[in-house]
């Protein structure tokens, strides 16, 4: 569309003079002149408010390559609101900052201001669909590309999660349904809530904030779970933070996002993604049910295989045991029948051996009675001589002729005159009694 002109023709002819006010309806006339059936505009709906009597306010806004940002207040009047709500529906959209789009409006010059704003009349919801869409499809490449669309895939769930991170807003019908299914399956699962928006301003910042604070508690698994919405609403989890948060996650991350038909990056991220919160709930339950299950299977089999193998090994104990029975007493008859020829042999050869020693004790026995008298006769010679001896050189007798025995203080016999000194006591045995007696010299023989 070309530039419009401000083509004024007044009766002076020189060059025109207006009040601020004619200038105003001047520029609304060319203005209406110019963009008589509207004007489309695209950008970024920024500061949207409803205000209480339906009407909505917002500025449609773009980023310039230096940093700059251009920016055209937008009004959508209660009515015209009411006429799209249909066509909103459809297409599951809701106006909301953020959200790129590309209206149709009457431009208007608003002269007590001097301010130039649109007045919304229609919406191409083809334009933002397809904008949502190609952000996703730009944000997927990029993560393929870096081996992140896998990655919390390839995290190891536990057989039986119990504990169990949660992601939503407490109090929503996303968190009553949640709740509902994991109280209903009796199963003590111990939940862990990170509270927090999950739409409109600040969500993204939130979601990511409550990830990283489950991640530190170490859950079994985290869910991140909303109820329905516009798809729209869902763009929040299209978000790359988001979809990085999850990605990169120490656990496995599962979604409820509560959209029968779209899907969001989120989803696309996670260990597993199911349509809704209660979808993921159940899912839940059945994984630790069917654990339960196997593992009640698994101990019954092995009972039934632990009870046969019992009974198999008692049959062949009892078989060995006969076995062993058997050759046992067969054992105890060759033995019993080997100790009984032994035994017989012992007593025969013991009836020999004592035979003959009988006959030879009996031998001895008449060399000793032969020999005995001889002996004991040239034995008792002998005692006789020794006798005699004895008796000639008992003192008993020596004393008897005359002879005497002189003890010292220490009891030995004195055998020269130095065995004693002067003062001692000396005892003379007789054969009579003893005779006490103290030194006071000796003298040697002359």
């Amino acid at each position: 569309m070309s530039q419009p002109s401000l083509d004024l023709d007044y009766d002076d002819g020189a060059d025109p003079t207006f009040t601020v006010g004619e200038l105003a309806e001047a520029i609304k006339a060319v203005l209406k002149k110019g963009f008589f059936d509207g004007v489309w505009v695209r950008g970024e709906i920024q500061g949207l408010q409803q205000r209480a009597n339906g009407h909505v306010y917002f500025n449609v806004t773009e980023r310039g390559e230096g940093g700059g940002q251009s920016t055209i207040p937008v009004a959508l009047w209660a009515g015209t609101l009411a006429r799209m709500r249909g066509m909103l529906a459809k297409h599951r959209m809701r106006l909301e900052n953020g959200l790129q789009v590309r209206i149709h409006a009457r431009l208007d010059f608003y002269g007590p201001s001097g301010r130039l704003s649109l007045v919304m009349d229609g919406l191409d919801p083809t334009y933002t669909l397809g904008q949502l869409a190609a952000e996703r499809d730009q944000l997927l490449r990029r993560l393929v590309a870096e081996g992140l669309l896998d990655s919390n895939k390839q995290r190891r769930l536990p057989a039986a999660p119990l504990r169990i991170g949660v992601v939503t807003s407490v109090g929503s019908a996303a968190w009553a349904d949640l709740t509902h299914e994991l109280e209903a399956s009796g199963i003590g699962f111990r939940l862990l809530v990170a509270h927090t928006t999950v739409q409109g301003d600040g969500a993204v910042d939130g979601i990511c904030a409550a990830l990283r604070a489950l991640y530190r508690r170490q859950p079994d698994v985290v869910l991140v779970v909303r109820g329905g919405g516009s798809r729209t609403d869902l763009a929040t989890f299209d978000d790359e933070r988001i979809a990085r948060a999850i990605a990169t996650a120490p656990v496995p991350v599962w979604t409820g996002l509560g959209h029968e038909i779209d899907r969001a990056i989120a989803d696309d991220v996670a260990h597993s993604a199911h349509k809704t919160p209660t979808a993921c709930a159940a899912a839940l339950v059945t994984r630790v049910r069917d654990t339960h299950q196997r593992a009640e299977q698994a101990w019954a089999g092995l009972v039934g295989r632990v009870a046969q193998g019992l009974d198999t090994h008692d049959r062949r104990i009892h078989d060995r045991a006969r076995q062993v029975s058997r050759r046992t007493e067969a054992a105890v008859a060759v033995a019993d029948e080997r100790l009984r020829v032994r035994a017989g042999r012992v007593v025969a050869a013991s009836r020999r051996r004592l035979d003959g020693e009988a006959s030879r004790t009996g031998l001895r026995a008449h060399r000793v009675a032969t020999v005995a008298p001889a002996v004991l006769r040239n034995a008792q010679a002998d005692l006789d001589l020794a006798a005699a001896r004895i008796a000639a050189v008992d003192p008993v007798v020596a004393m008897a002729r005359g002879w005497s025995i002189t003890l010292g203080p220490d009891g030995r016999a004195i055998r020269s005159v130095d065995d004693v000194r002067p003062g001692d006591t000396l005892r003379t045995v007789l054969p009579d009694g003893r005779i006490v007696s103290d030194v006071t010299g000796s003298e040697p023989v002359s």
